[in-house]
């Protein structure tokens, strides 16, 4: 299954992003770093991010974040979870448009997601209104799968942390991860 879901009745919340990457690769994450490349070598990432709306709004930010995340700039193919994405959100009123010429790189993880050899493998929803992105973030770095790509990559807006990590064994990450969302949603909510 190429998706988690925890919580309910929210068009909102964070979520949480395996991603392969084929290659060995050099990547600038825009100003990060005064624009220097990072080597990233092959494996599985994970990336944690949110997306939360004006409250009482129609929209579903959600949905739009994650359909954004699986596409990719210019001509180049979106991420092959995008068509999976899109039949999952099916139902909902909301519009997955891309400007034409594909998404602008803005925050970090675009970066790294724009690349051919970077795949979309997993994705973790978890509807909440609440803020919790550093709590998950909290959770995947207290795992031993986990190591810190570079402190603050992708949570610039937080006042530490990463929301970046190289995992060395996906399986017991998303084991972990099924029991310590559920818990972490009832203290929050």
């Amino acid at each position: 299954m190429q998706f988690t879901i925890f919580g309910k009745n929210y068009r909102e919340g964070s979520y949480l992003l395996l991603i392969d990457l084929h290659e060995t690769a050099e990547i600038s994450f825009g100003r990060f770093l005064g624009g220097r490349a990072l080597p990233l070598d092959t494996g599985t990432y994970i990336y944690i991010g949110s997306a939360l709306g004006a409250r009482g709004s129609k929209s579903f930010p959600l949905a739009n974040r994650l359909l954004r995340h699986a596409s990719r700039s210019g001509s180049k193919p979106p991420h092959k979870i995008r068509q999976e994405l899109l039949s999952c959100f099916s139902g909902m009123e909301f519009r997955p448009g891309e400007k034409r010429g594909g998404k602008k790189l803005h925050w970090h993880i675009d970066y790294l997601l724009d690349l051919p050899e970077a795949e979309i493998s997993h994705v973790i929803m978890v509807l909440s209104a609440s803020r919790i992105e550093h709590h998950l973030a909290g959770l995947v770095s207290a795992t031993a799968e986990a190591s810190i790509v570079a402190d603050r990559l992708g949570a610039q807006d937080a006042s530490s942390g990463t929301h970046l990590f190289r995992i060395t064994d996906p399986a017991i990450l998303l084991e972990g991860l099924n029991t310590a969302i559920p818990k972490l949603l009832r203290e929050r909510e």
